[in-house]
């Protein structure tokens, strides 16, 4: 059965979608089969994954169910992925029913057992499309940048988290943040790395051990459609993120052995 990973932050341009498409890499380059799902309408994990994101069934007609998820899944490189496109931006409107917050999650049911991870990007703010990833994940991922706006939103965040787990999904766990863009040299990015630490202890988690440094490989990897160890894997965020690959298996493989997942 796959672990579910959602990646999650109300503020936009916290290398969110970075984030989920070199964790999504990062677990395909170490022999995991790996399921990459875009939820946000703007498509940018898809696209900077490779995707022509304009062609093919996208995540808005499977949630519709009119294909079925078989139909949205597409094959890039060593990674499964179901894109999104702008499509997506009319879910609040179209997307109706009694269990429309499970719409995901039922969507991905069938494919669960064929997969090892399942990575899913959310939108920058809080919609039925979020809701829809919290309720289909194991575990919350929270990307922040070394900014102070950076914190702004995680109380609201934590009080949906809560909700979400007294509702539709009580399994739901925050696995931690994860800090980017962050430059050692800057006092701004130690603070903040400090204010992260005590927002994480107000959300049962923790900070991840591994900051992924500022560098413009980065910004670079998604214009180029590849992952940033394809594009340059000897940068400071190829390397940081490839050691948060190891800290998200270390976590999971605690949980298993603790019981928090039945096999």
């Amino acid at each position: 059965m796959a672990h579910t990973i959602v990646l999650t932050n109300q503020k936009g341009g916290v290398g969110k979608t970075t984030t989920s498409a070199a964790i999504a890499a990062g677990l395909a380059r170490k022999g995991y089969k790996v399921l990459a799902v875009d939820m946000d309408p703007q498509g940018n994990l898809g696209f900077s994954l490779g995707v022509d994101i304009d062609k093919g069934a996208s995540i808005y007609e499977g949630l519709k169910g009119d294909a079925t998820v078989y139909e949205i899944i597409r094959r890039i490189s060593d990674i499964d992925i179901i894109q999104s496109n702008i499509l997506l931006s009319s879910a609040e409107a179209t997307l109706k029913g009694e269990n429309r917050d499970l719409l995901l999650k039922n969507l991905l049911a069938p494919v669960e057992k064929l997969y090892d991870y399942i990575i899913i990007d959310t939108p920058p703010a809080f919609n039925i499309l979020t809701l829809n990833g919290y309720s289909a994940a194991d575990y919350l991922i929270i990307p922040m940048s070394a900014e102070i706006l950076s914190l702004v939103g995680l109380v609201q965040l934590k009080e949906t988290y809560e909700t979400v787990r007294q509702s539709v999904n009580p399994q739901l766990k925050i696995m931690g943040i994860i800090l980017t863009k962050y430059e050692k040299r800057r006092k701004l990015s130690r603070d903040v790395l400090e204010m992260a630490g005590t927002v994480a202890e107000q959300l049962n988690t923790k900070v991840f051990k591994t900051v992924v440094r500022s560098s413009v490989a980065a910004a670079e990897a998604p214009a180029h459609g590849v992952n940033i160890f394809e594009y340059s894997a000897k940068s400071a965020p190829a390397k940081d993120y490839g050691a948060i690959v190891k800290e998200i298996l270390r976590i999971v493989e605690e949980d298993e052995t603790n019981g928090k997942k039945d096999e």
